[in-house]
């Protein structure tokens, strides 16, 4: 049975301006719905044939590139009524057939009979697949930017109560809204292409920027942190990093030194928390000869050696009482005096700060001079915890996984669900934690590759869930190789003292009934001036 046979016949009566409305109306609904001009050129073409009797519609496109021959070709893109093998046969030169001369003249071709035309190819639908009755074909070019990209057309039964002329103004509608929705589709594709160019630039400038600086990820936290640092790196102000233990304070002090006009001058960091109270001053600000019994010659204090550079004091509300105030005076005047000297040396330092501390809290328990607090408390920059920074966790992990397989010549690597682990766990030990935790799954892993249940065996909440539990683990469920991360002001002087007094002062099982390592009590110990 011919494909026309259920389609509208001559002899049907029909409302064909209701027709058209319907039609126009369905297509227009649909682009405001929908971007995609795909989906409106294959609703369109069956409108035409199920509401109009323009059948086999399709709609040729130009193809990128030429052909074997280096002329320009065209297929068909979109079609309703067409078989697959049809819509693949239907590709043209430019000029070949009707639908070639279409694309090449830009003006529309109208053929009363196919049968009669000798230029008629029969290419996508042979002539023993049309109705037998005498069939017209309808091709109107389609134009983008005043260029003709494609063309429209269709299959007629000639013979018919509608005009040939409200088909060809039908189909001219048609045409020109298949143009819009194409240029449409080409700016909007080109907008895309900008915008993919634009966000490649981006992603390039912040792999630079942190390249250059050391620091990897770009969540927003840190990109917040990061422009903040950028915006004062040029000026000599004081730069206070607050931020908790590990979060990457040194990196970020190197950063503002590196981002400001000091860069070529010396980059000088202390930890003023592992230098002992009566070491302090020396170090700091240098000694004579003699100031002290064992000083046989002078020496340059870290104030000196980062003259014309940038100080970075690490952890600076472990500075005690005594040492605040003549490190305000340095930073105030710029000036000077070693230990055992008498004469004033200009410096020209510009310092970076870091605590882990509540400097204000300090300030109001009497242990950190106000003075000094404010003094250092020009540009408070916050730095991001690992918490904050989840979607950085495993780019950081994949970076300590590369260096320590480097480091120590192994092949290990994460597992997807593996590295989903790591996002999840909340890292109280910040950057320093996870490159501690990578480097001991480098060390230790059994194999190659390191699953999520592999790598709970060097977590340190694997550690809690034991402890929590009154039963011993199963059989063949590997103890934890390492004890949960606890922060500096984790246990307090009272607890420490009852733990020793349990104890009869055996530090060793003090510092085991806490949870802590002998290292870690007696650091406490120190801290509490209990020692």
């Amino acid at each position: 049975m011919p494909a026309d046979a259920n389609k509208l016949t001559p002899d049907t009566p029909t409302d064909w301006r209701a027709q058209e409305l319907l039609l126009m109306r369905q297509v227009m609904a649909l682009v405001g719905r929908s971007l995609a001009p795909a989906e409106v050129f294959r609703e369109m073409l069956h409108l035409m044939s199920e509401l109009l009797g323009l059948n086999r519609g399709r709609l040729v496109l130009v193809d990128d590139g030429v052909g074997a021959d280096g002329q320009r070709l065209a297929s068909i893109r979109h079609a309703y009524g067409l078989t697959k093998a049809e819509t693949a046969r239907g590709r043209y030169r430019w000029g070949e057939g009707i639908t070639g001369r279409v694309l090449a003249s830009g003006l529309p071709a109208i053929v009363q009979d196919v049968d009669a035309e000798p230029l008629f190819l029969f290419r996508a639908v042979r002539r023993a697949q049309l109705p037998p009755q005498t069939v017209a074909f309808i091709a109107l070019p389609v134009a983008v930017r005043g260029a003709t990209v494609g063309v429209l057309a269709c299959h007629r039964i000639r013979s018919r109560q509608r005009h040939l002329n409200d088909d060809l103004a039908l189909l001219r509608l048609l045409a020109t809204l298949t143009g819009q929705l194409l240029e449409l589709e080409q700016l909007v594709a080109e907008q895309t292409r900008q915008l993919q160019a634009r966000n490649a630039a981006l992603e390039r400038a912040l792999d630079s920027a942190s390249a250059r600086y050391g620091l990897i990820g770009r969540s927003n936290a840190l990109l917040q942190a990061l422009a903040e640092l950028e915006r004062v790196s040029q000026s000599q102000a004081t730069v206070l990093l607050l931020g908790e233990s590990g979060s990457g304070k040194e990196l970020f002090a190197r950063a503002v030194h590196l981002a400001s006009p000091r860069h070529d001058q010396p980059f000088i960091k202390v930890n003023c928390a592992a230098i002992p109270e009566t070491l302090l001053e020396s170090e700091l600000f240098g000694h004579e000869r003699g100031a002290f019994t064992g000083a046989a010659g002078a020496r340059a204090g870290w104030f000196e050696q980062a003259h014309g550079g940038t100080l970075f004091l690490d952890e600076i509300g472990e500075l005690p009482l005594s040492m605040q105030s003549k490190l305000l005076r340095a930073l105030q005047e710029g000036t000077l005096v070693r230990l055992g000297g008498t004469r004033e040396q200009r410096v020209d330092v510009r310092l970076v700060a870091a605590t882990h501390r509540d400097l204000a809290r300090d300030v109001q328990a009497g242990r950190f001079r106000q003075d000094l607090y404010y003094r250092l408390n020009v540009v408070p920059i916050r730095l991001p915890s690992l918490r904050e920074r989840r979607e950085d966790v495993r780019a950081i992990a994949l970076h300590f996984l590369s260096r320590a397989n480097q480091a120590h010549q192994r092949n290990v690597h994460l597992s997807a669900d593996a590295l989903a682990a790591l996002q999840a766990h909340d890292w109280p030990g910040n950057i320093r934690e996870l490159g501690n935790l990578i480097e001991r799954v480098v060390l230790l892993a059994e194999g190659a590759l390191v699953d999520a249940a592999a790598l709970r065996r060097f977590m340190p909440e694997r550690e809690r869930a034991a402890l929590a539990s009154p039963t011993a683990p199963p059989p063949g469920d590997a103890a934890p190789l390492v004890r949960d991360y606890q922060s500096a002001q984790s246990h307090s002087a009272q607890t420490l003292r009852e733990a020793l007094e349990r104890h009869q002062g055996n530090q060793t099982r003090a510092a085991q009934s806490l949870g802590l390592t002998l290292r870690q009590f007696s650091y406490r110990l120190r801290k509490a001036q209990l020692r």
